[in-house]
């Protein structure tokens, strides 16, 4: 332990310190202001709507004018929202596109911001650093599968179809004709649902552990009408043990995994010989140094600790991976061990994830 005490520490430094760790607390007020912007579709007013007071997107919204103005000069402070003379804001066409638009734009990111985490799971985590065991997926409850859809959503909806399954081989055309394929780990079922609507010659099977991630998938598919689909509260190690699938995929969820060994063993099994699996997981290094060049580092580890890894560790011998844990050595190392003989890395331009094309 040092013996300086805080006199003797250099003021600029101390400056400089007090300011980043101060900015982090900002950064979580923010969030909230983002969150409380996002429910009240306070940025889908805004949308295209050019220059605004607080009374006019009061007038537009029907809340009230003094909530709007604090929130309103908040965000502009954080540089989210234009500020022109008059009191008046604006959010810009590339600010839509962030904060409004979820249904059309891939960098959507506004749903990420849910709210604080419930002092309960909080409790949970600390006791976590204690026992060495996590929080499940289930036991973080609905929100959980409701802000991870949103977050990773925009994306996959806009990407998959025209770009992602076209760059596999051959897998379009069976879907197309007719396959049985697989979302192992598929939480509020954006793929599968993307799917199940383009290819209505194929049947999906959506399995989840997670039970309020299974309810969310039940509702949607009454509401699309699906008939192709098939809902299974239930991790991958529950997958048939004949070869049965023409596609698999894991999107995001490998390394949340606490036996991926035997998910992986069990894909391979459940795998038709001339079959494929599509994994999509975050894009790390093995090396924490390298890792230590992505701006946006310590917001994963605040994922891995909070629900990635927390979910890794929540059984008995949970392999913990975490967010970062399943990076392409690693990935290409385990699917081999599994008797997988063909491994291809794809980078769809994703800013957060790669994609393995991955064959017998």
């Amino acid at each position: 332990m040092s013996d300086m005490t805080a006199s003797q520490v250099d003021p600029d430094e101390l400056k400089r310190y007090a300011f980043s760790v101060w900015s982090f607390k900002q950064g979580e007020m923010v969030s909230l202001m983002i969150h409380i912007g996002d429910r009240l579709g306070l940025y889908q007013a805004m949308n295209g709507a050019g220059p605004l007071s607080a009374a006019e997107l009061a007038d537009r919204t029907g809340l009230k004018e003094r909530w709007l103005l604090e929130w309103l000069r908040g965000q502009a402070a954080a540089r989210l929202v234009n500020f022109l003379d008059g009191d008046r804001f604006e959010l810009t066409p590339v600010g839509a596109a962030v904060l409004a638009e979820e249904q059309t734009s891939p960098a959507f990111a506004a749903g990420a911001f849910s709210g604080a985490t419930p002092p309960a799971t909080v409790d949970r985590l600390v006791d976590a650093f204690k026992t060495g065991i996590g929080v499940s997926y289930q036991d973080l409850g609905p929100n959980a599968a409701h802000r991870t859809e949103r977050m990773l959503g925009p994306w996959t909806k806009r990407e998959l179809l025209p770009n992602i399954l076209p760059a596999l081989d051959g897998v379009v055309h069976k879907l197309t004709e007719g396959a049985t394929a697989a979302d192992v780990g598929c939480g509020g079922g954006v793929a599968l649902f993307t799917m199940a609507q383009a290819f209505p010659k194929s049947t999906f099977h959506g399995f989840d552990p997670s039970q309020h991630a299974i309810d969310r998938c039940q509702q949607k598919a009454d509401e699309l009408g699906l008939t192709n689909v098939k809902l299974h509260v239930a991790g991958g190690e529950a997958l048939p043990v004949e070869p049965t699938y023409d596609f698999l995929i894991t999107f995001d969820c490998i390394h949340d995994m606490t036996h991926p060994v035997q998910v992986i063993a069990a894909i391979r099994r459940a795998m038709k010989d001339d079959g494929t699996w599509l994994i999509k997981d975050i894009r790390s290094a093995a090396d924490f140094k390298q890792n230590m060049r992505n701006p946006l580092l310590a917001m994963f580890y605040g994922f891995s600790v909070s629900a990635c890894m927390s979910s890794a560790l929540s059984e008995p011998g949970g392999a913990g991976l975490g967010t970062l844990g399943f990076n392409p050595e690693v990935a290409q190392r385990m699917v081999a061990e599994a008797g997988f003989g063909r491994f291809q890395e794809h980078d769809f331009q994703d800013p957060s994830n790669l994609y393995y094309e991955v064959r017998p």
